[in-house]
């Protein structure tokens, strides 16, 4: 199995925070990221986890992607960092692509959808249960984020199986993507949306990587003591979360798990440049230069 660090959507230029070494990468302003994965398989294809900005965002950005999101987040729009377009450079077909596993259902994170329209849609049961059940808390805060634009082809959501008895690393309610036979689980990140989940996934040394979505949105948050939440991205935070609370309390655990298996696992978030440059250098570049 090898596993791809893709940025599928380069956005607003971002500064470092001046008392923040930023460790492990190039101490310099950097265009924030949409980071996703391309998770080569023997038994499945590939797996993309989160699809980012896609190919029908580029066409009509602020009707796809709403012109509040798109005037504040700035988001380069290059063909070239789509999901499909990476996908393809890699050597496969998009029908290869036949899973997509998301972290949640929010603009940034589902653009790439309609690019892989057969592919079944993998979602934490909480998430689904917020965007097909208008008796769901959160239902209208839910079905507002997942964009009309990433939804028009009916992608084939699938809610993920939780086994009440499974934990990973002390986290309850986690769930497996149906029909995956790779090591790869939903762990519950709640907060930021109604069933917003991290990807788990094992690589081939036995190590983990946790995809934590929008959990948390720079390094400081996990890293520095207190923590240290960017300017940049905490308006958009407060703005998405659904409950402030919860989503500190996931953070907090998200500190713990770093501090306690920093030898077993990697976490990283969704936006932040200066992680993915450290993760995309280790693995190697995707394309040209980004």
């Amino acid at each position: 199995m090898r596993i791809h660090h893709l940025n599928c959507g380069s956005l607003r230029t971002i500064p470092p925070l001046g008392s923040d070494p930023a460790p492990g990468a190039a101490h310099r302003a950097r265009p924030a990221v949409c980071h996703c994965l391309l998770i080569e398989t023997d038994t499945d294809g590939p797996i993309l986890v989160d699809t980012g900005i896609g190919t029908t965002d580029l066409r009509q950005p602020d009707r796809a992607l709403g012109a509040d999101w798109v005037a504040y987040a700035q988001p380069v729009l290059d063909p070239r960092e789509s999901a499909l377009h990476q996908v393809a450079r890699l050597g496969y077909e998009p029908r290869d692509v036949r899973h997509i596993v998301l972290t949640h259902l929010h603009r940034d994170h589902t653009g790439g959808l309609a690019d892989f329209p057969h592919a079944r849609v993998h979602v934490h049961p909480d998430e689904y249960r917020a965007v097909t059940d208008p008796s769901a808390a959160h239902h209208r805060h839910s079905v507002e984020r997942f964009m009309p634009a990433h939804r028009a082809h009916g992608p084939l959501l699938s809610p993920a199986t939780v086994d009440g008895h499974t934990t990973w690393f002390g986290f309850p309610g986690v769930a497996r993507p149906q029909g995956l036979g790779c090591e790869l689980l939903l762990v519950p990140l709640p907060g930021h949306s109604a069933g917003h989940a991290g990807v788990a996934v094992r690589d081939d040394d036995g190590r983990w990587l946790l995809h934590a979505g929008d959990a948390y949105t720079y390094h400081g948050e996990l890293e520095q003591t207190p923590p240290l939440a960017h300017p940049v991205f905490e308006p958009v935070q407060q703005g998405a979360q659904t409950d402030a609370a919860v989503r500190t309390a996931t953070r907090d655990r998200l500190r713990a798990l770093v501090r306690e298996h920093a030898d077993e696992v990697t976490v990283f978030s969704a936006h932040d440049p200066w992680e993915f440059a450290h993760l995309a250098a280790v693995t190697g570049p995707t394309h040209d230069g980004r």
